[in-house]
This record gives C-alpha cells, structure tokens and sequence, in this order.
C-alpha cells in the first residue's frame, strides 16, 4: 500500500470525520432541494427582522380568509414565492381556524422546517399525526425532525410507524439510514440507503450516504461510483462534489480533487469544509501559497460560523504551512 504523506493523511483523518447530511423534509427526495444542504449560516437579527415583516405582510394578506382552506392555499402560495415566515403565519391562522385540519399542521411543520425551527416543526408534525394517526408522510417528517434533534429513540418509533403505514416509502428509509449512520451501524445504513433508493430512485441523497459510508471504510472506489451517481442525479449538491474531491484525493488524484472542491465552493460560498480539504490538497502539491490563502478563508468562515474546533484545527495547518 502507498505510504501516506502528511497531508493525504490529513485528509483521511479529515475524510473520516466526514461532513453528514441532516434529516430532511418531505419532498426533498423528489425534488432534490433539500435547505440544510444549501443553506448559509443564518444572521439572526436580520431574519427576526424579515420574520416580523413578513408576519405583518401575512397578517393583512389573510385579514379576509374566513377558513381554513383559504389559509391553507394562502401559505402554500407564499411558499412558493418563498416567503417562508409569512407562510409559516398563514398555517397557523389555518390551524386556528381548523384544529382538526392534518394538512395544516402538516405544512405548517415543513414551514417551521425549511425556517429551521426544528422543535417548532416537531410539535407540527406531531399535531398533524394526531388530527390523521394514519398520516406516513407526517410521521416520516417528525422522526426526521426529531432526528435532528438528537432525539434517536423517538425519531426511531415514529419513522418505524411510518415504515408500518406505507412499507414503500423511500424518504421514511433515507431517514431510518441517517438514524443507523448516527448510531453507528454502517452495515445496516448501507442497506437502508439502498431502499431507499430502490423506492425514491431519482434521489441524490441515499448515494452521496453510501459514498460517506464506503469512503470511512477505505473502499475508495465504490466511494466514488456513490458520488457520481449522487451528482449525476443532482449537479448542484456541494457536499457530493466536496465527498468526491475527498475521496478523489485518498486515490492520488490532487488535481482533479481540487476541480471538485472548487466547485463545492463556488455552489456553497460558506462551505468552510471545502476551502479546509482543497488547501490540504494544494499543500500536497506544494502549492503553499494558495493553500495558505484557502486555510485563511476556512478559518474566517469557521469563526464566523461560531466552529471553534474546526477553526483551531485549520489554524494548525496554517501554523505548519507557513513554515514550510
């Protein structure tokens, strides 16, 4: 086997730590959209800002919805033109003026989701599963919010319920294997990413799973047939670029690892990740000056982001790189 160098090491140390995908929301397996995946680290001023904003907007948008319908309808064309906190007052005005209405905690909780405010979703999805027990979709979102939460037991019960009501389910099997990865069973998630795609096929997320599985075992190869069909599927998913550059770069292939990370970056600006994996395989190519340039920008994005481990460990490497 090739003796590692320093920084090739780096990466698989790096690698193994791995960049996990949350739990996500009904749809996203269709749709190939999922916010956690693309979204930027959030300026909470500016958003209770918008959010209160946006409330007023929905509050006059809705003074003439006399039920819970016209709410209803009301959020999901706010939805669409991606007023998300409006939408999310519009759901609730749907459940006060029907608090039997499933569909309307429903949609409130994928609202409350996509807002990331995920116990406030969990309590939705809850609700809905009490106005309709026989609701899989409402029961797939509140294990995955649950999940996300770090709540492993709940999110378990409530995802095998799903299981129970509609068997071929693929978003209830994607979650199930997130919930395997978290507890550490590798072996039983690959098989559960694998439903899930034989159930939800024209979705990336289960093969970028099973690229992160098969690269924390070494198999570098089968890592790289994941991502690719993870992009093929969906050109602009920046944690499948970023998984391959990684996996490309265990392989020995600096510069073609660079090319991915870079267009990881240029889909995600604040992929912090990605600027910390390309710097260490500039560094191999003793390409310092870039590397070092790539570090700085890890390091400020990390601090930014409130990481202060990972921005301790990218100031290291730099440390070290400016030594060299």
């Amino acid at each position: 086997m090739k003796r590692l160098t320093r920084y090739p090491a780096c990466l698989v140390l790096f690698a193994s730590m791995g960049v996990n995908g949350g739990a996500i929301n009904a749809g996203t397996l269709a749709a190939h959209a999922t916010p956690a995946r693309h979204s930027t680290e959030p300026n909470e001023v500016a958003n209770k800002v918008a959010n209160e904003i946006a409330q007023a907007t929905a509050a006059n948008l809705l003074a003439q919805a006399t039920t819970a319908d016209d709410a209803l309808a009301e959020g999901i064309t706010l939805i669409k033109q991606g007023n998300v906190a409006a939408a999310i007052a519009a759901f609730q005005q749907a459940t006060t003026l029907d608090p039997s209405s499933a569909a309307a905690y429903y949609n409130l909780g994928l609202a409350l989701r996509q807002n990331n405010q995920i116990q406030a979703a969990a309590t939705a999805f809850w609700q809905a599963t009490q106005a309709d027990p026989n609701f899989a979709m409402a029961y797939v979102n509140l294990g995955a919010a649950l999940l996300e939460g770090e709540n492993i037991e709940q999110a378990e019960s409530y995802l095998n319920r799903a299981l129970e009501l509609e068997p071929n389910l693929g978003l209830a099997y994607y979650n199930v294997g997130l919930l395997q990865r978290r507890k550490g069973d590798q072996t039983a998630a690959l098989k559960t990413f694998e439903q899930a795609i034989a159930y939800s096929p024209a979705a990336p997320e289960p093969h970028y799973h099973i690229g992160a599985i098969y690269q924390s075992q070494g198999q570098y190869s089968q890592a790289q047939q994941a991502y690719e069909q993870a992009i093929t599927l969906d050109n602009n998913y920046p944690k499948a670029h970023y998984g391959l550059g990684t996996t490309l770069a265990l392989q020995g292939e600096t510069e073609a690892a660079i090319a991915q990370f870079q267009i990881a970056l240029t889909q995600l600006p604040s992929f912090g990740h990605a600027y910390y994996a390309q710097a260490l395989a500039l560094a191999t190519l003793q390409r310092y000056d870039e590397a070092r340039t790539q570090l700085q920008s890890a390091i400020n994005l990390y601090v930014s982001q409130g990481k202060a481990e990972w921005a301790r460990i990218a100031g290291q490497e730099l440390t070290r790189i400016e030594g060299l």
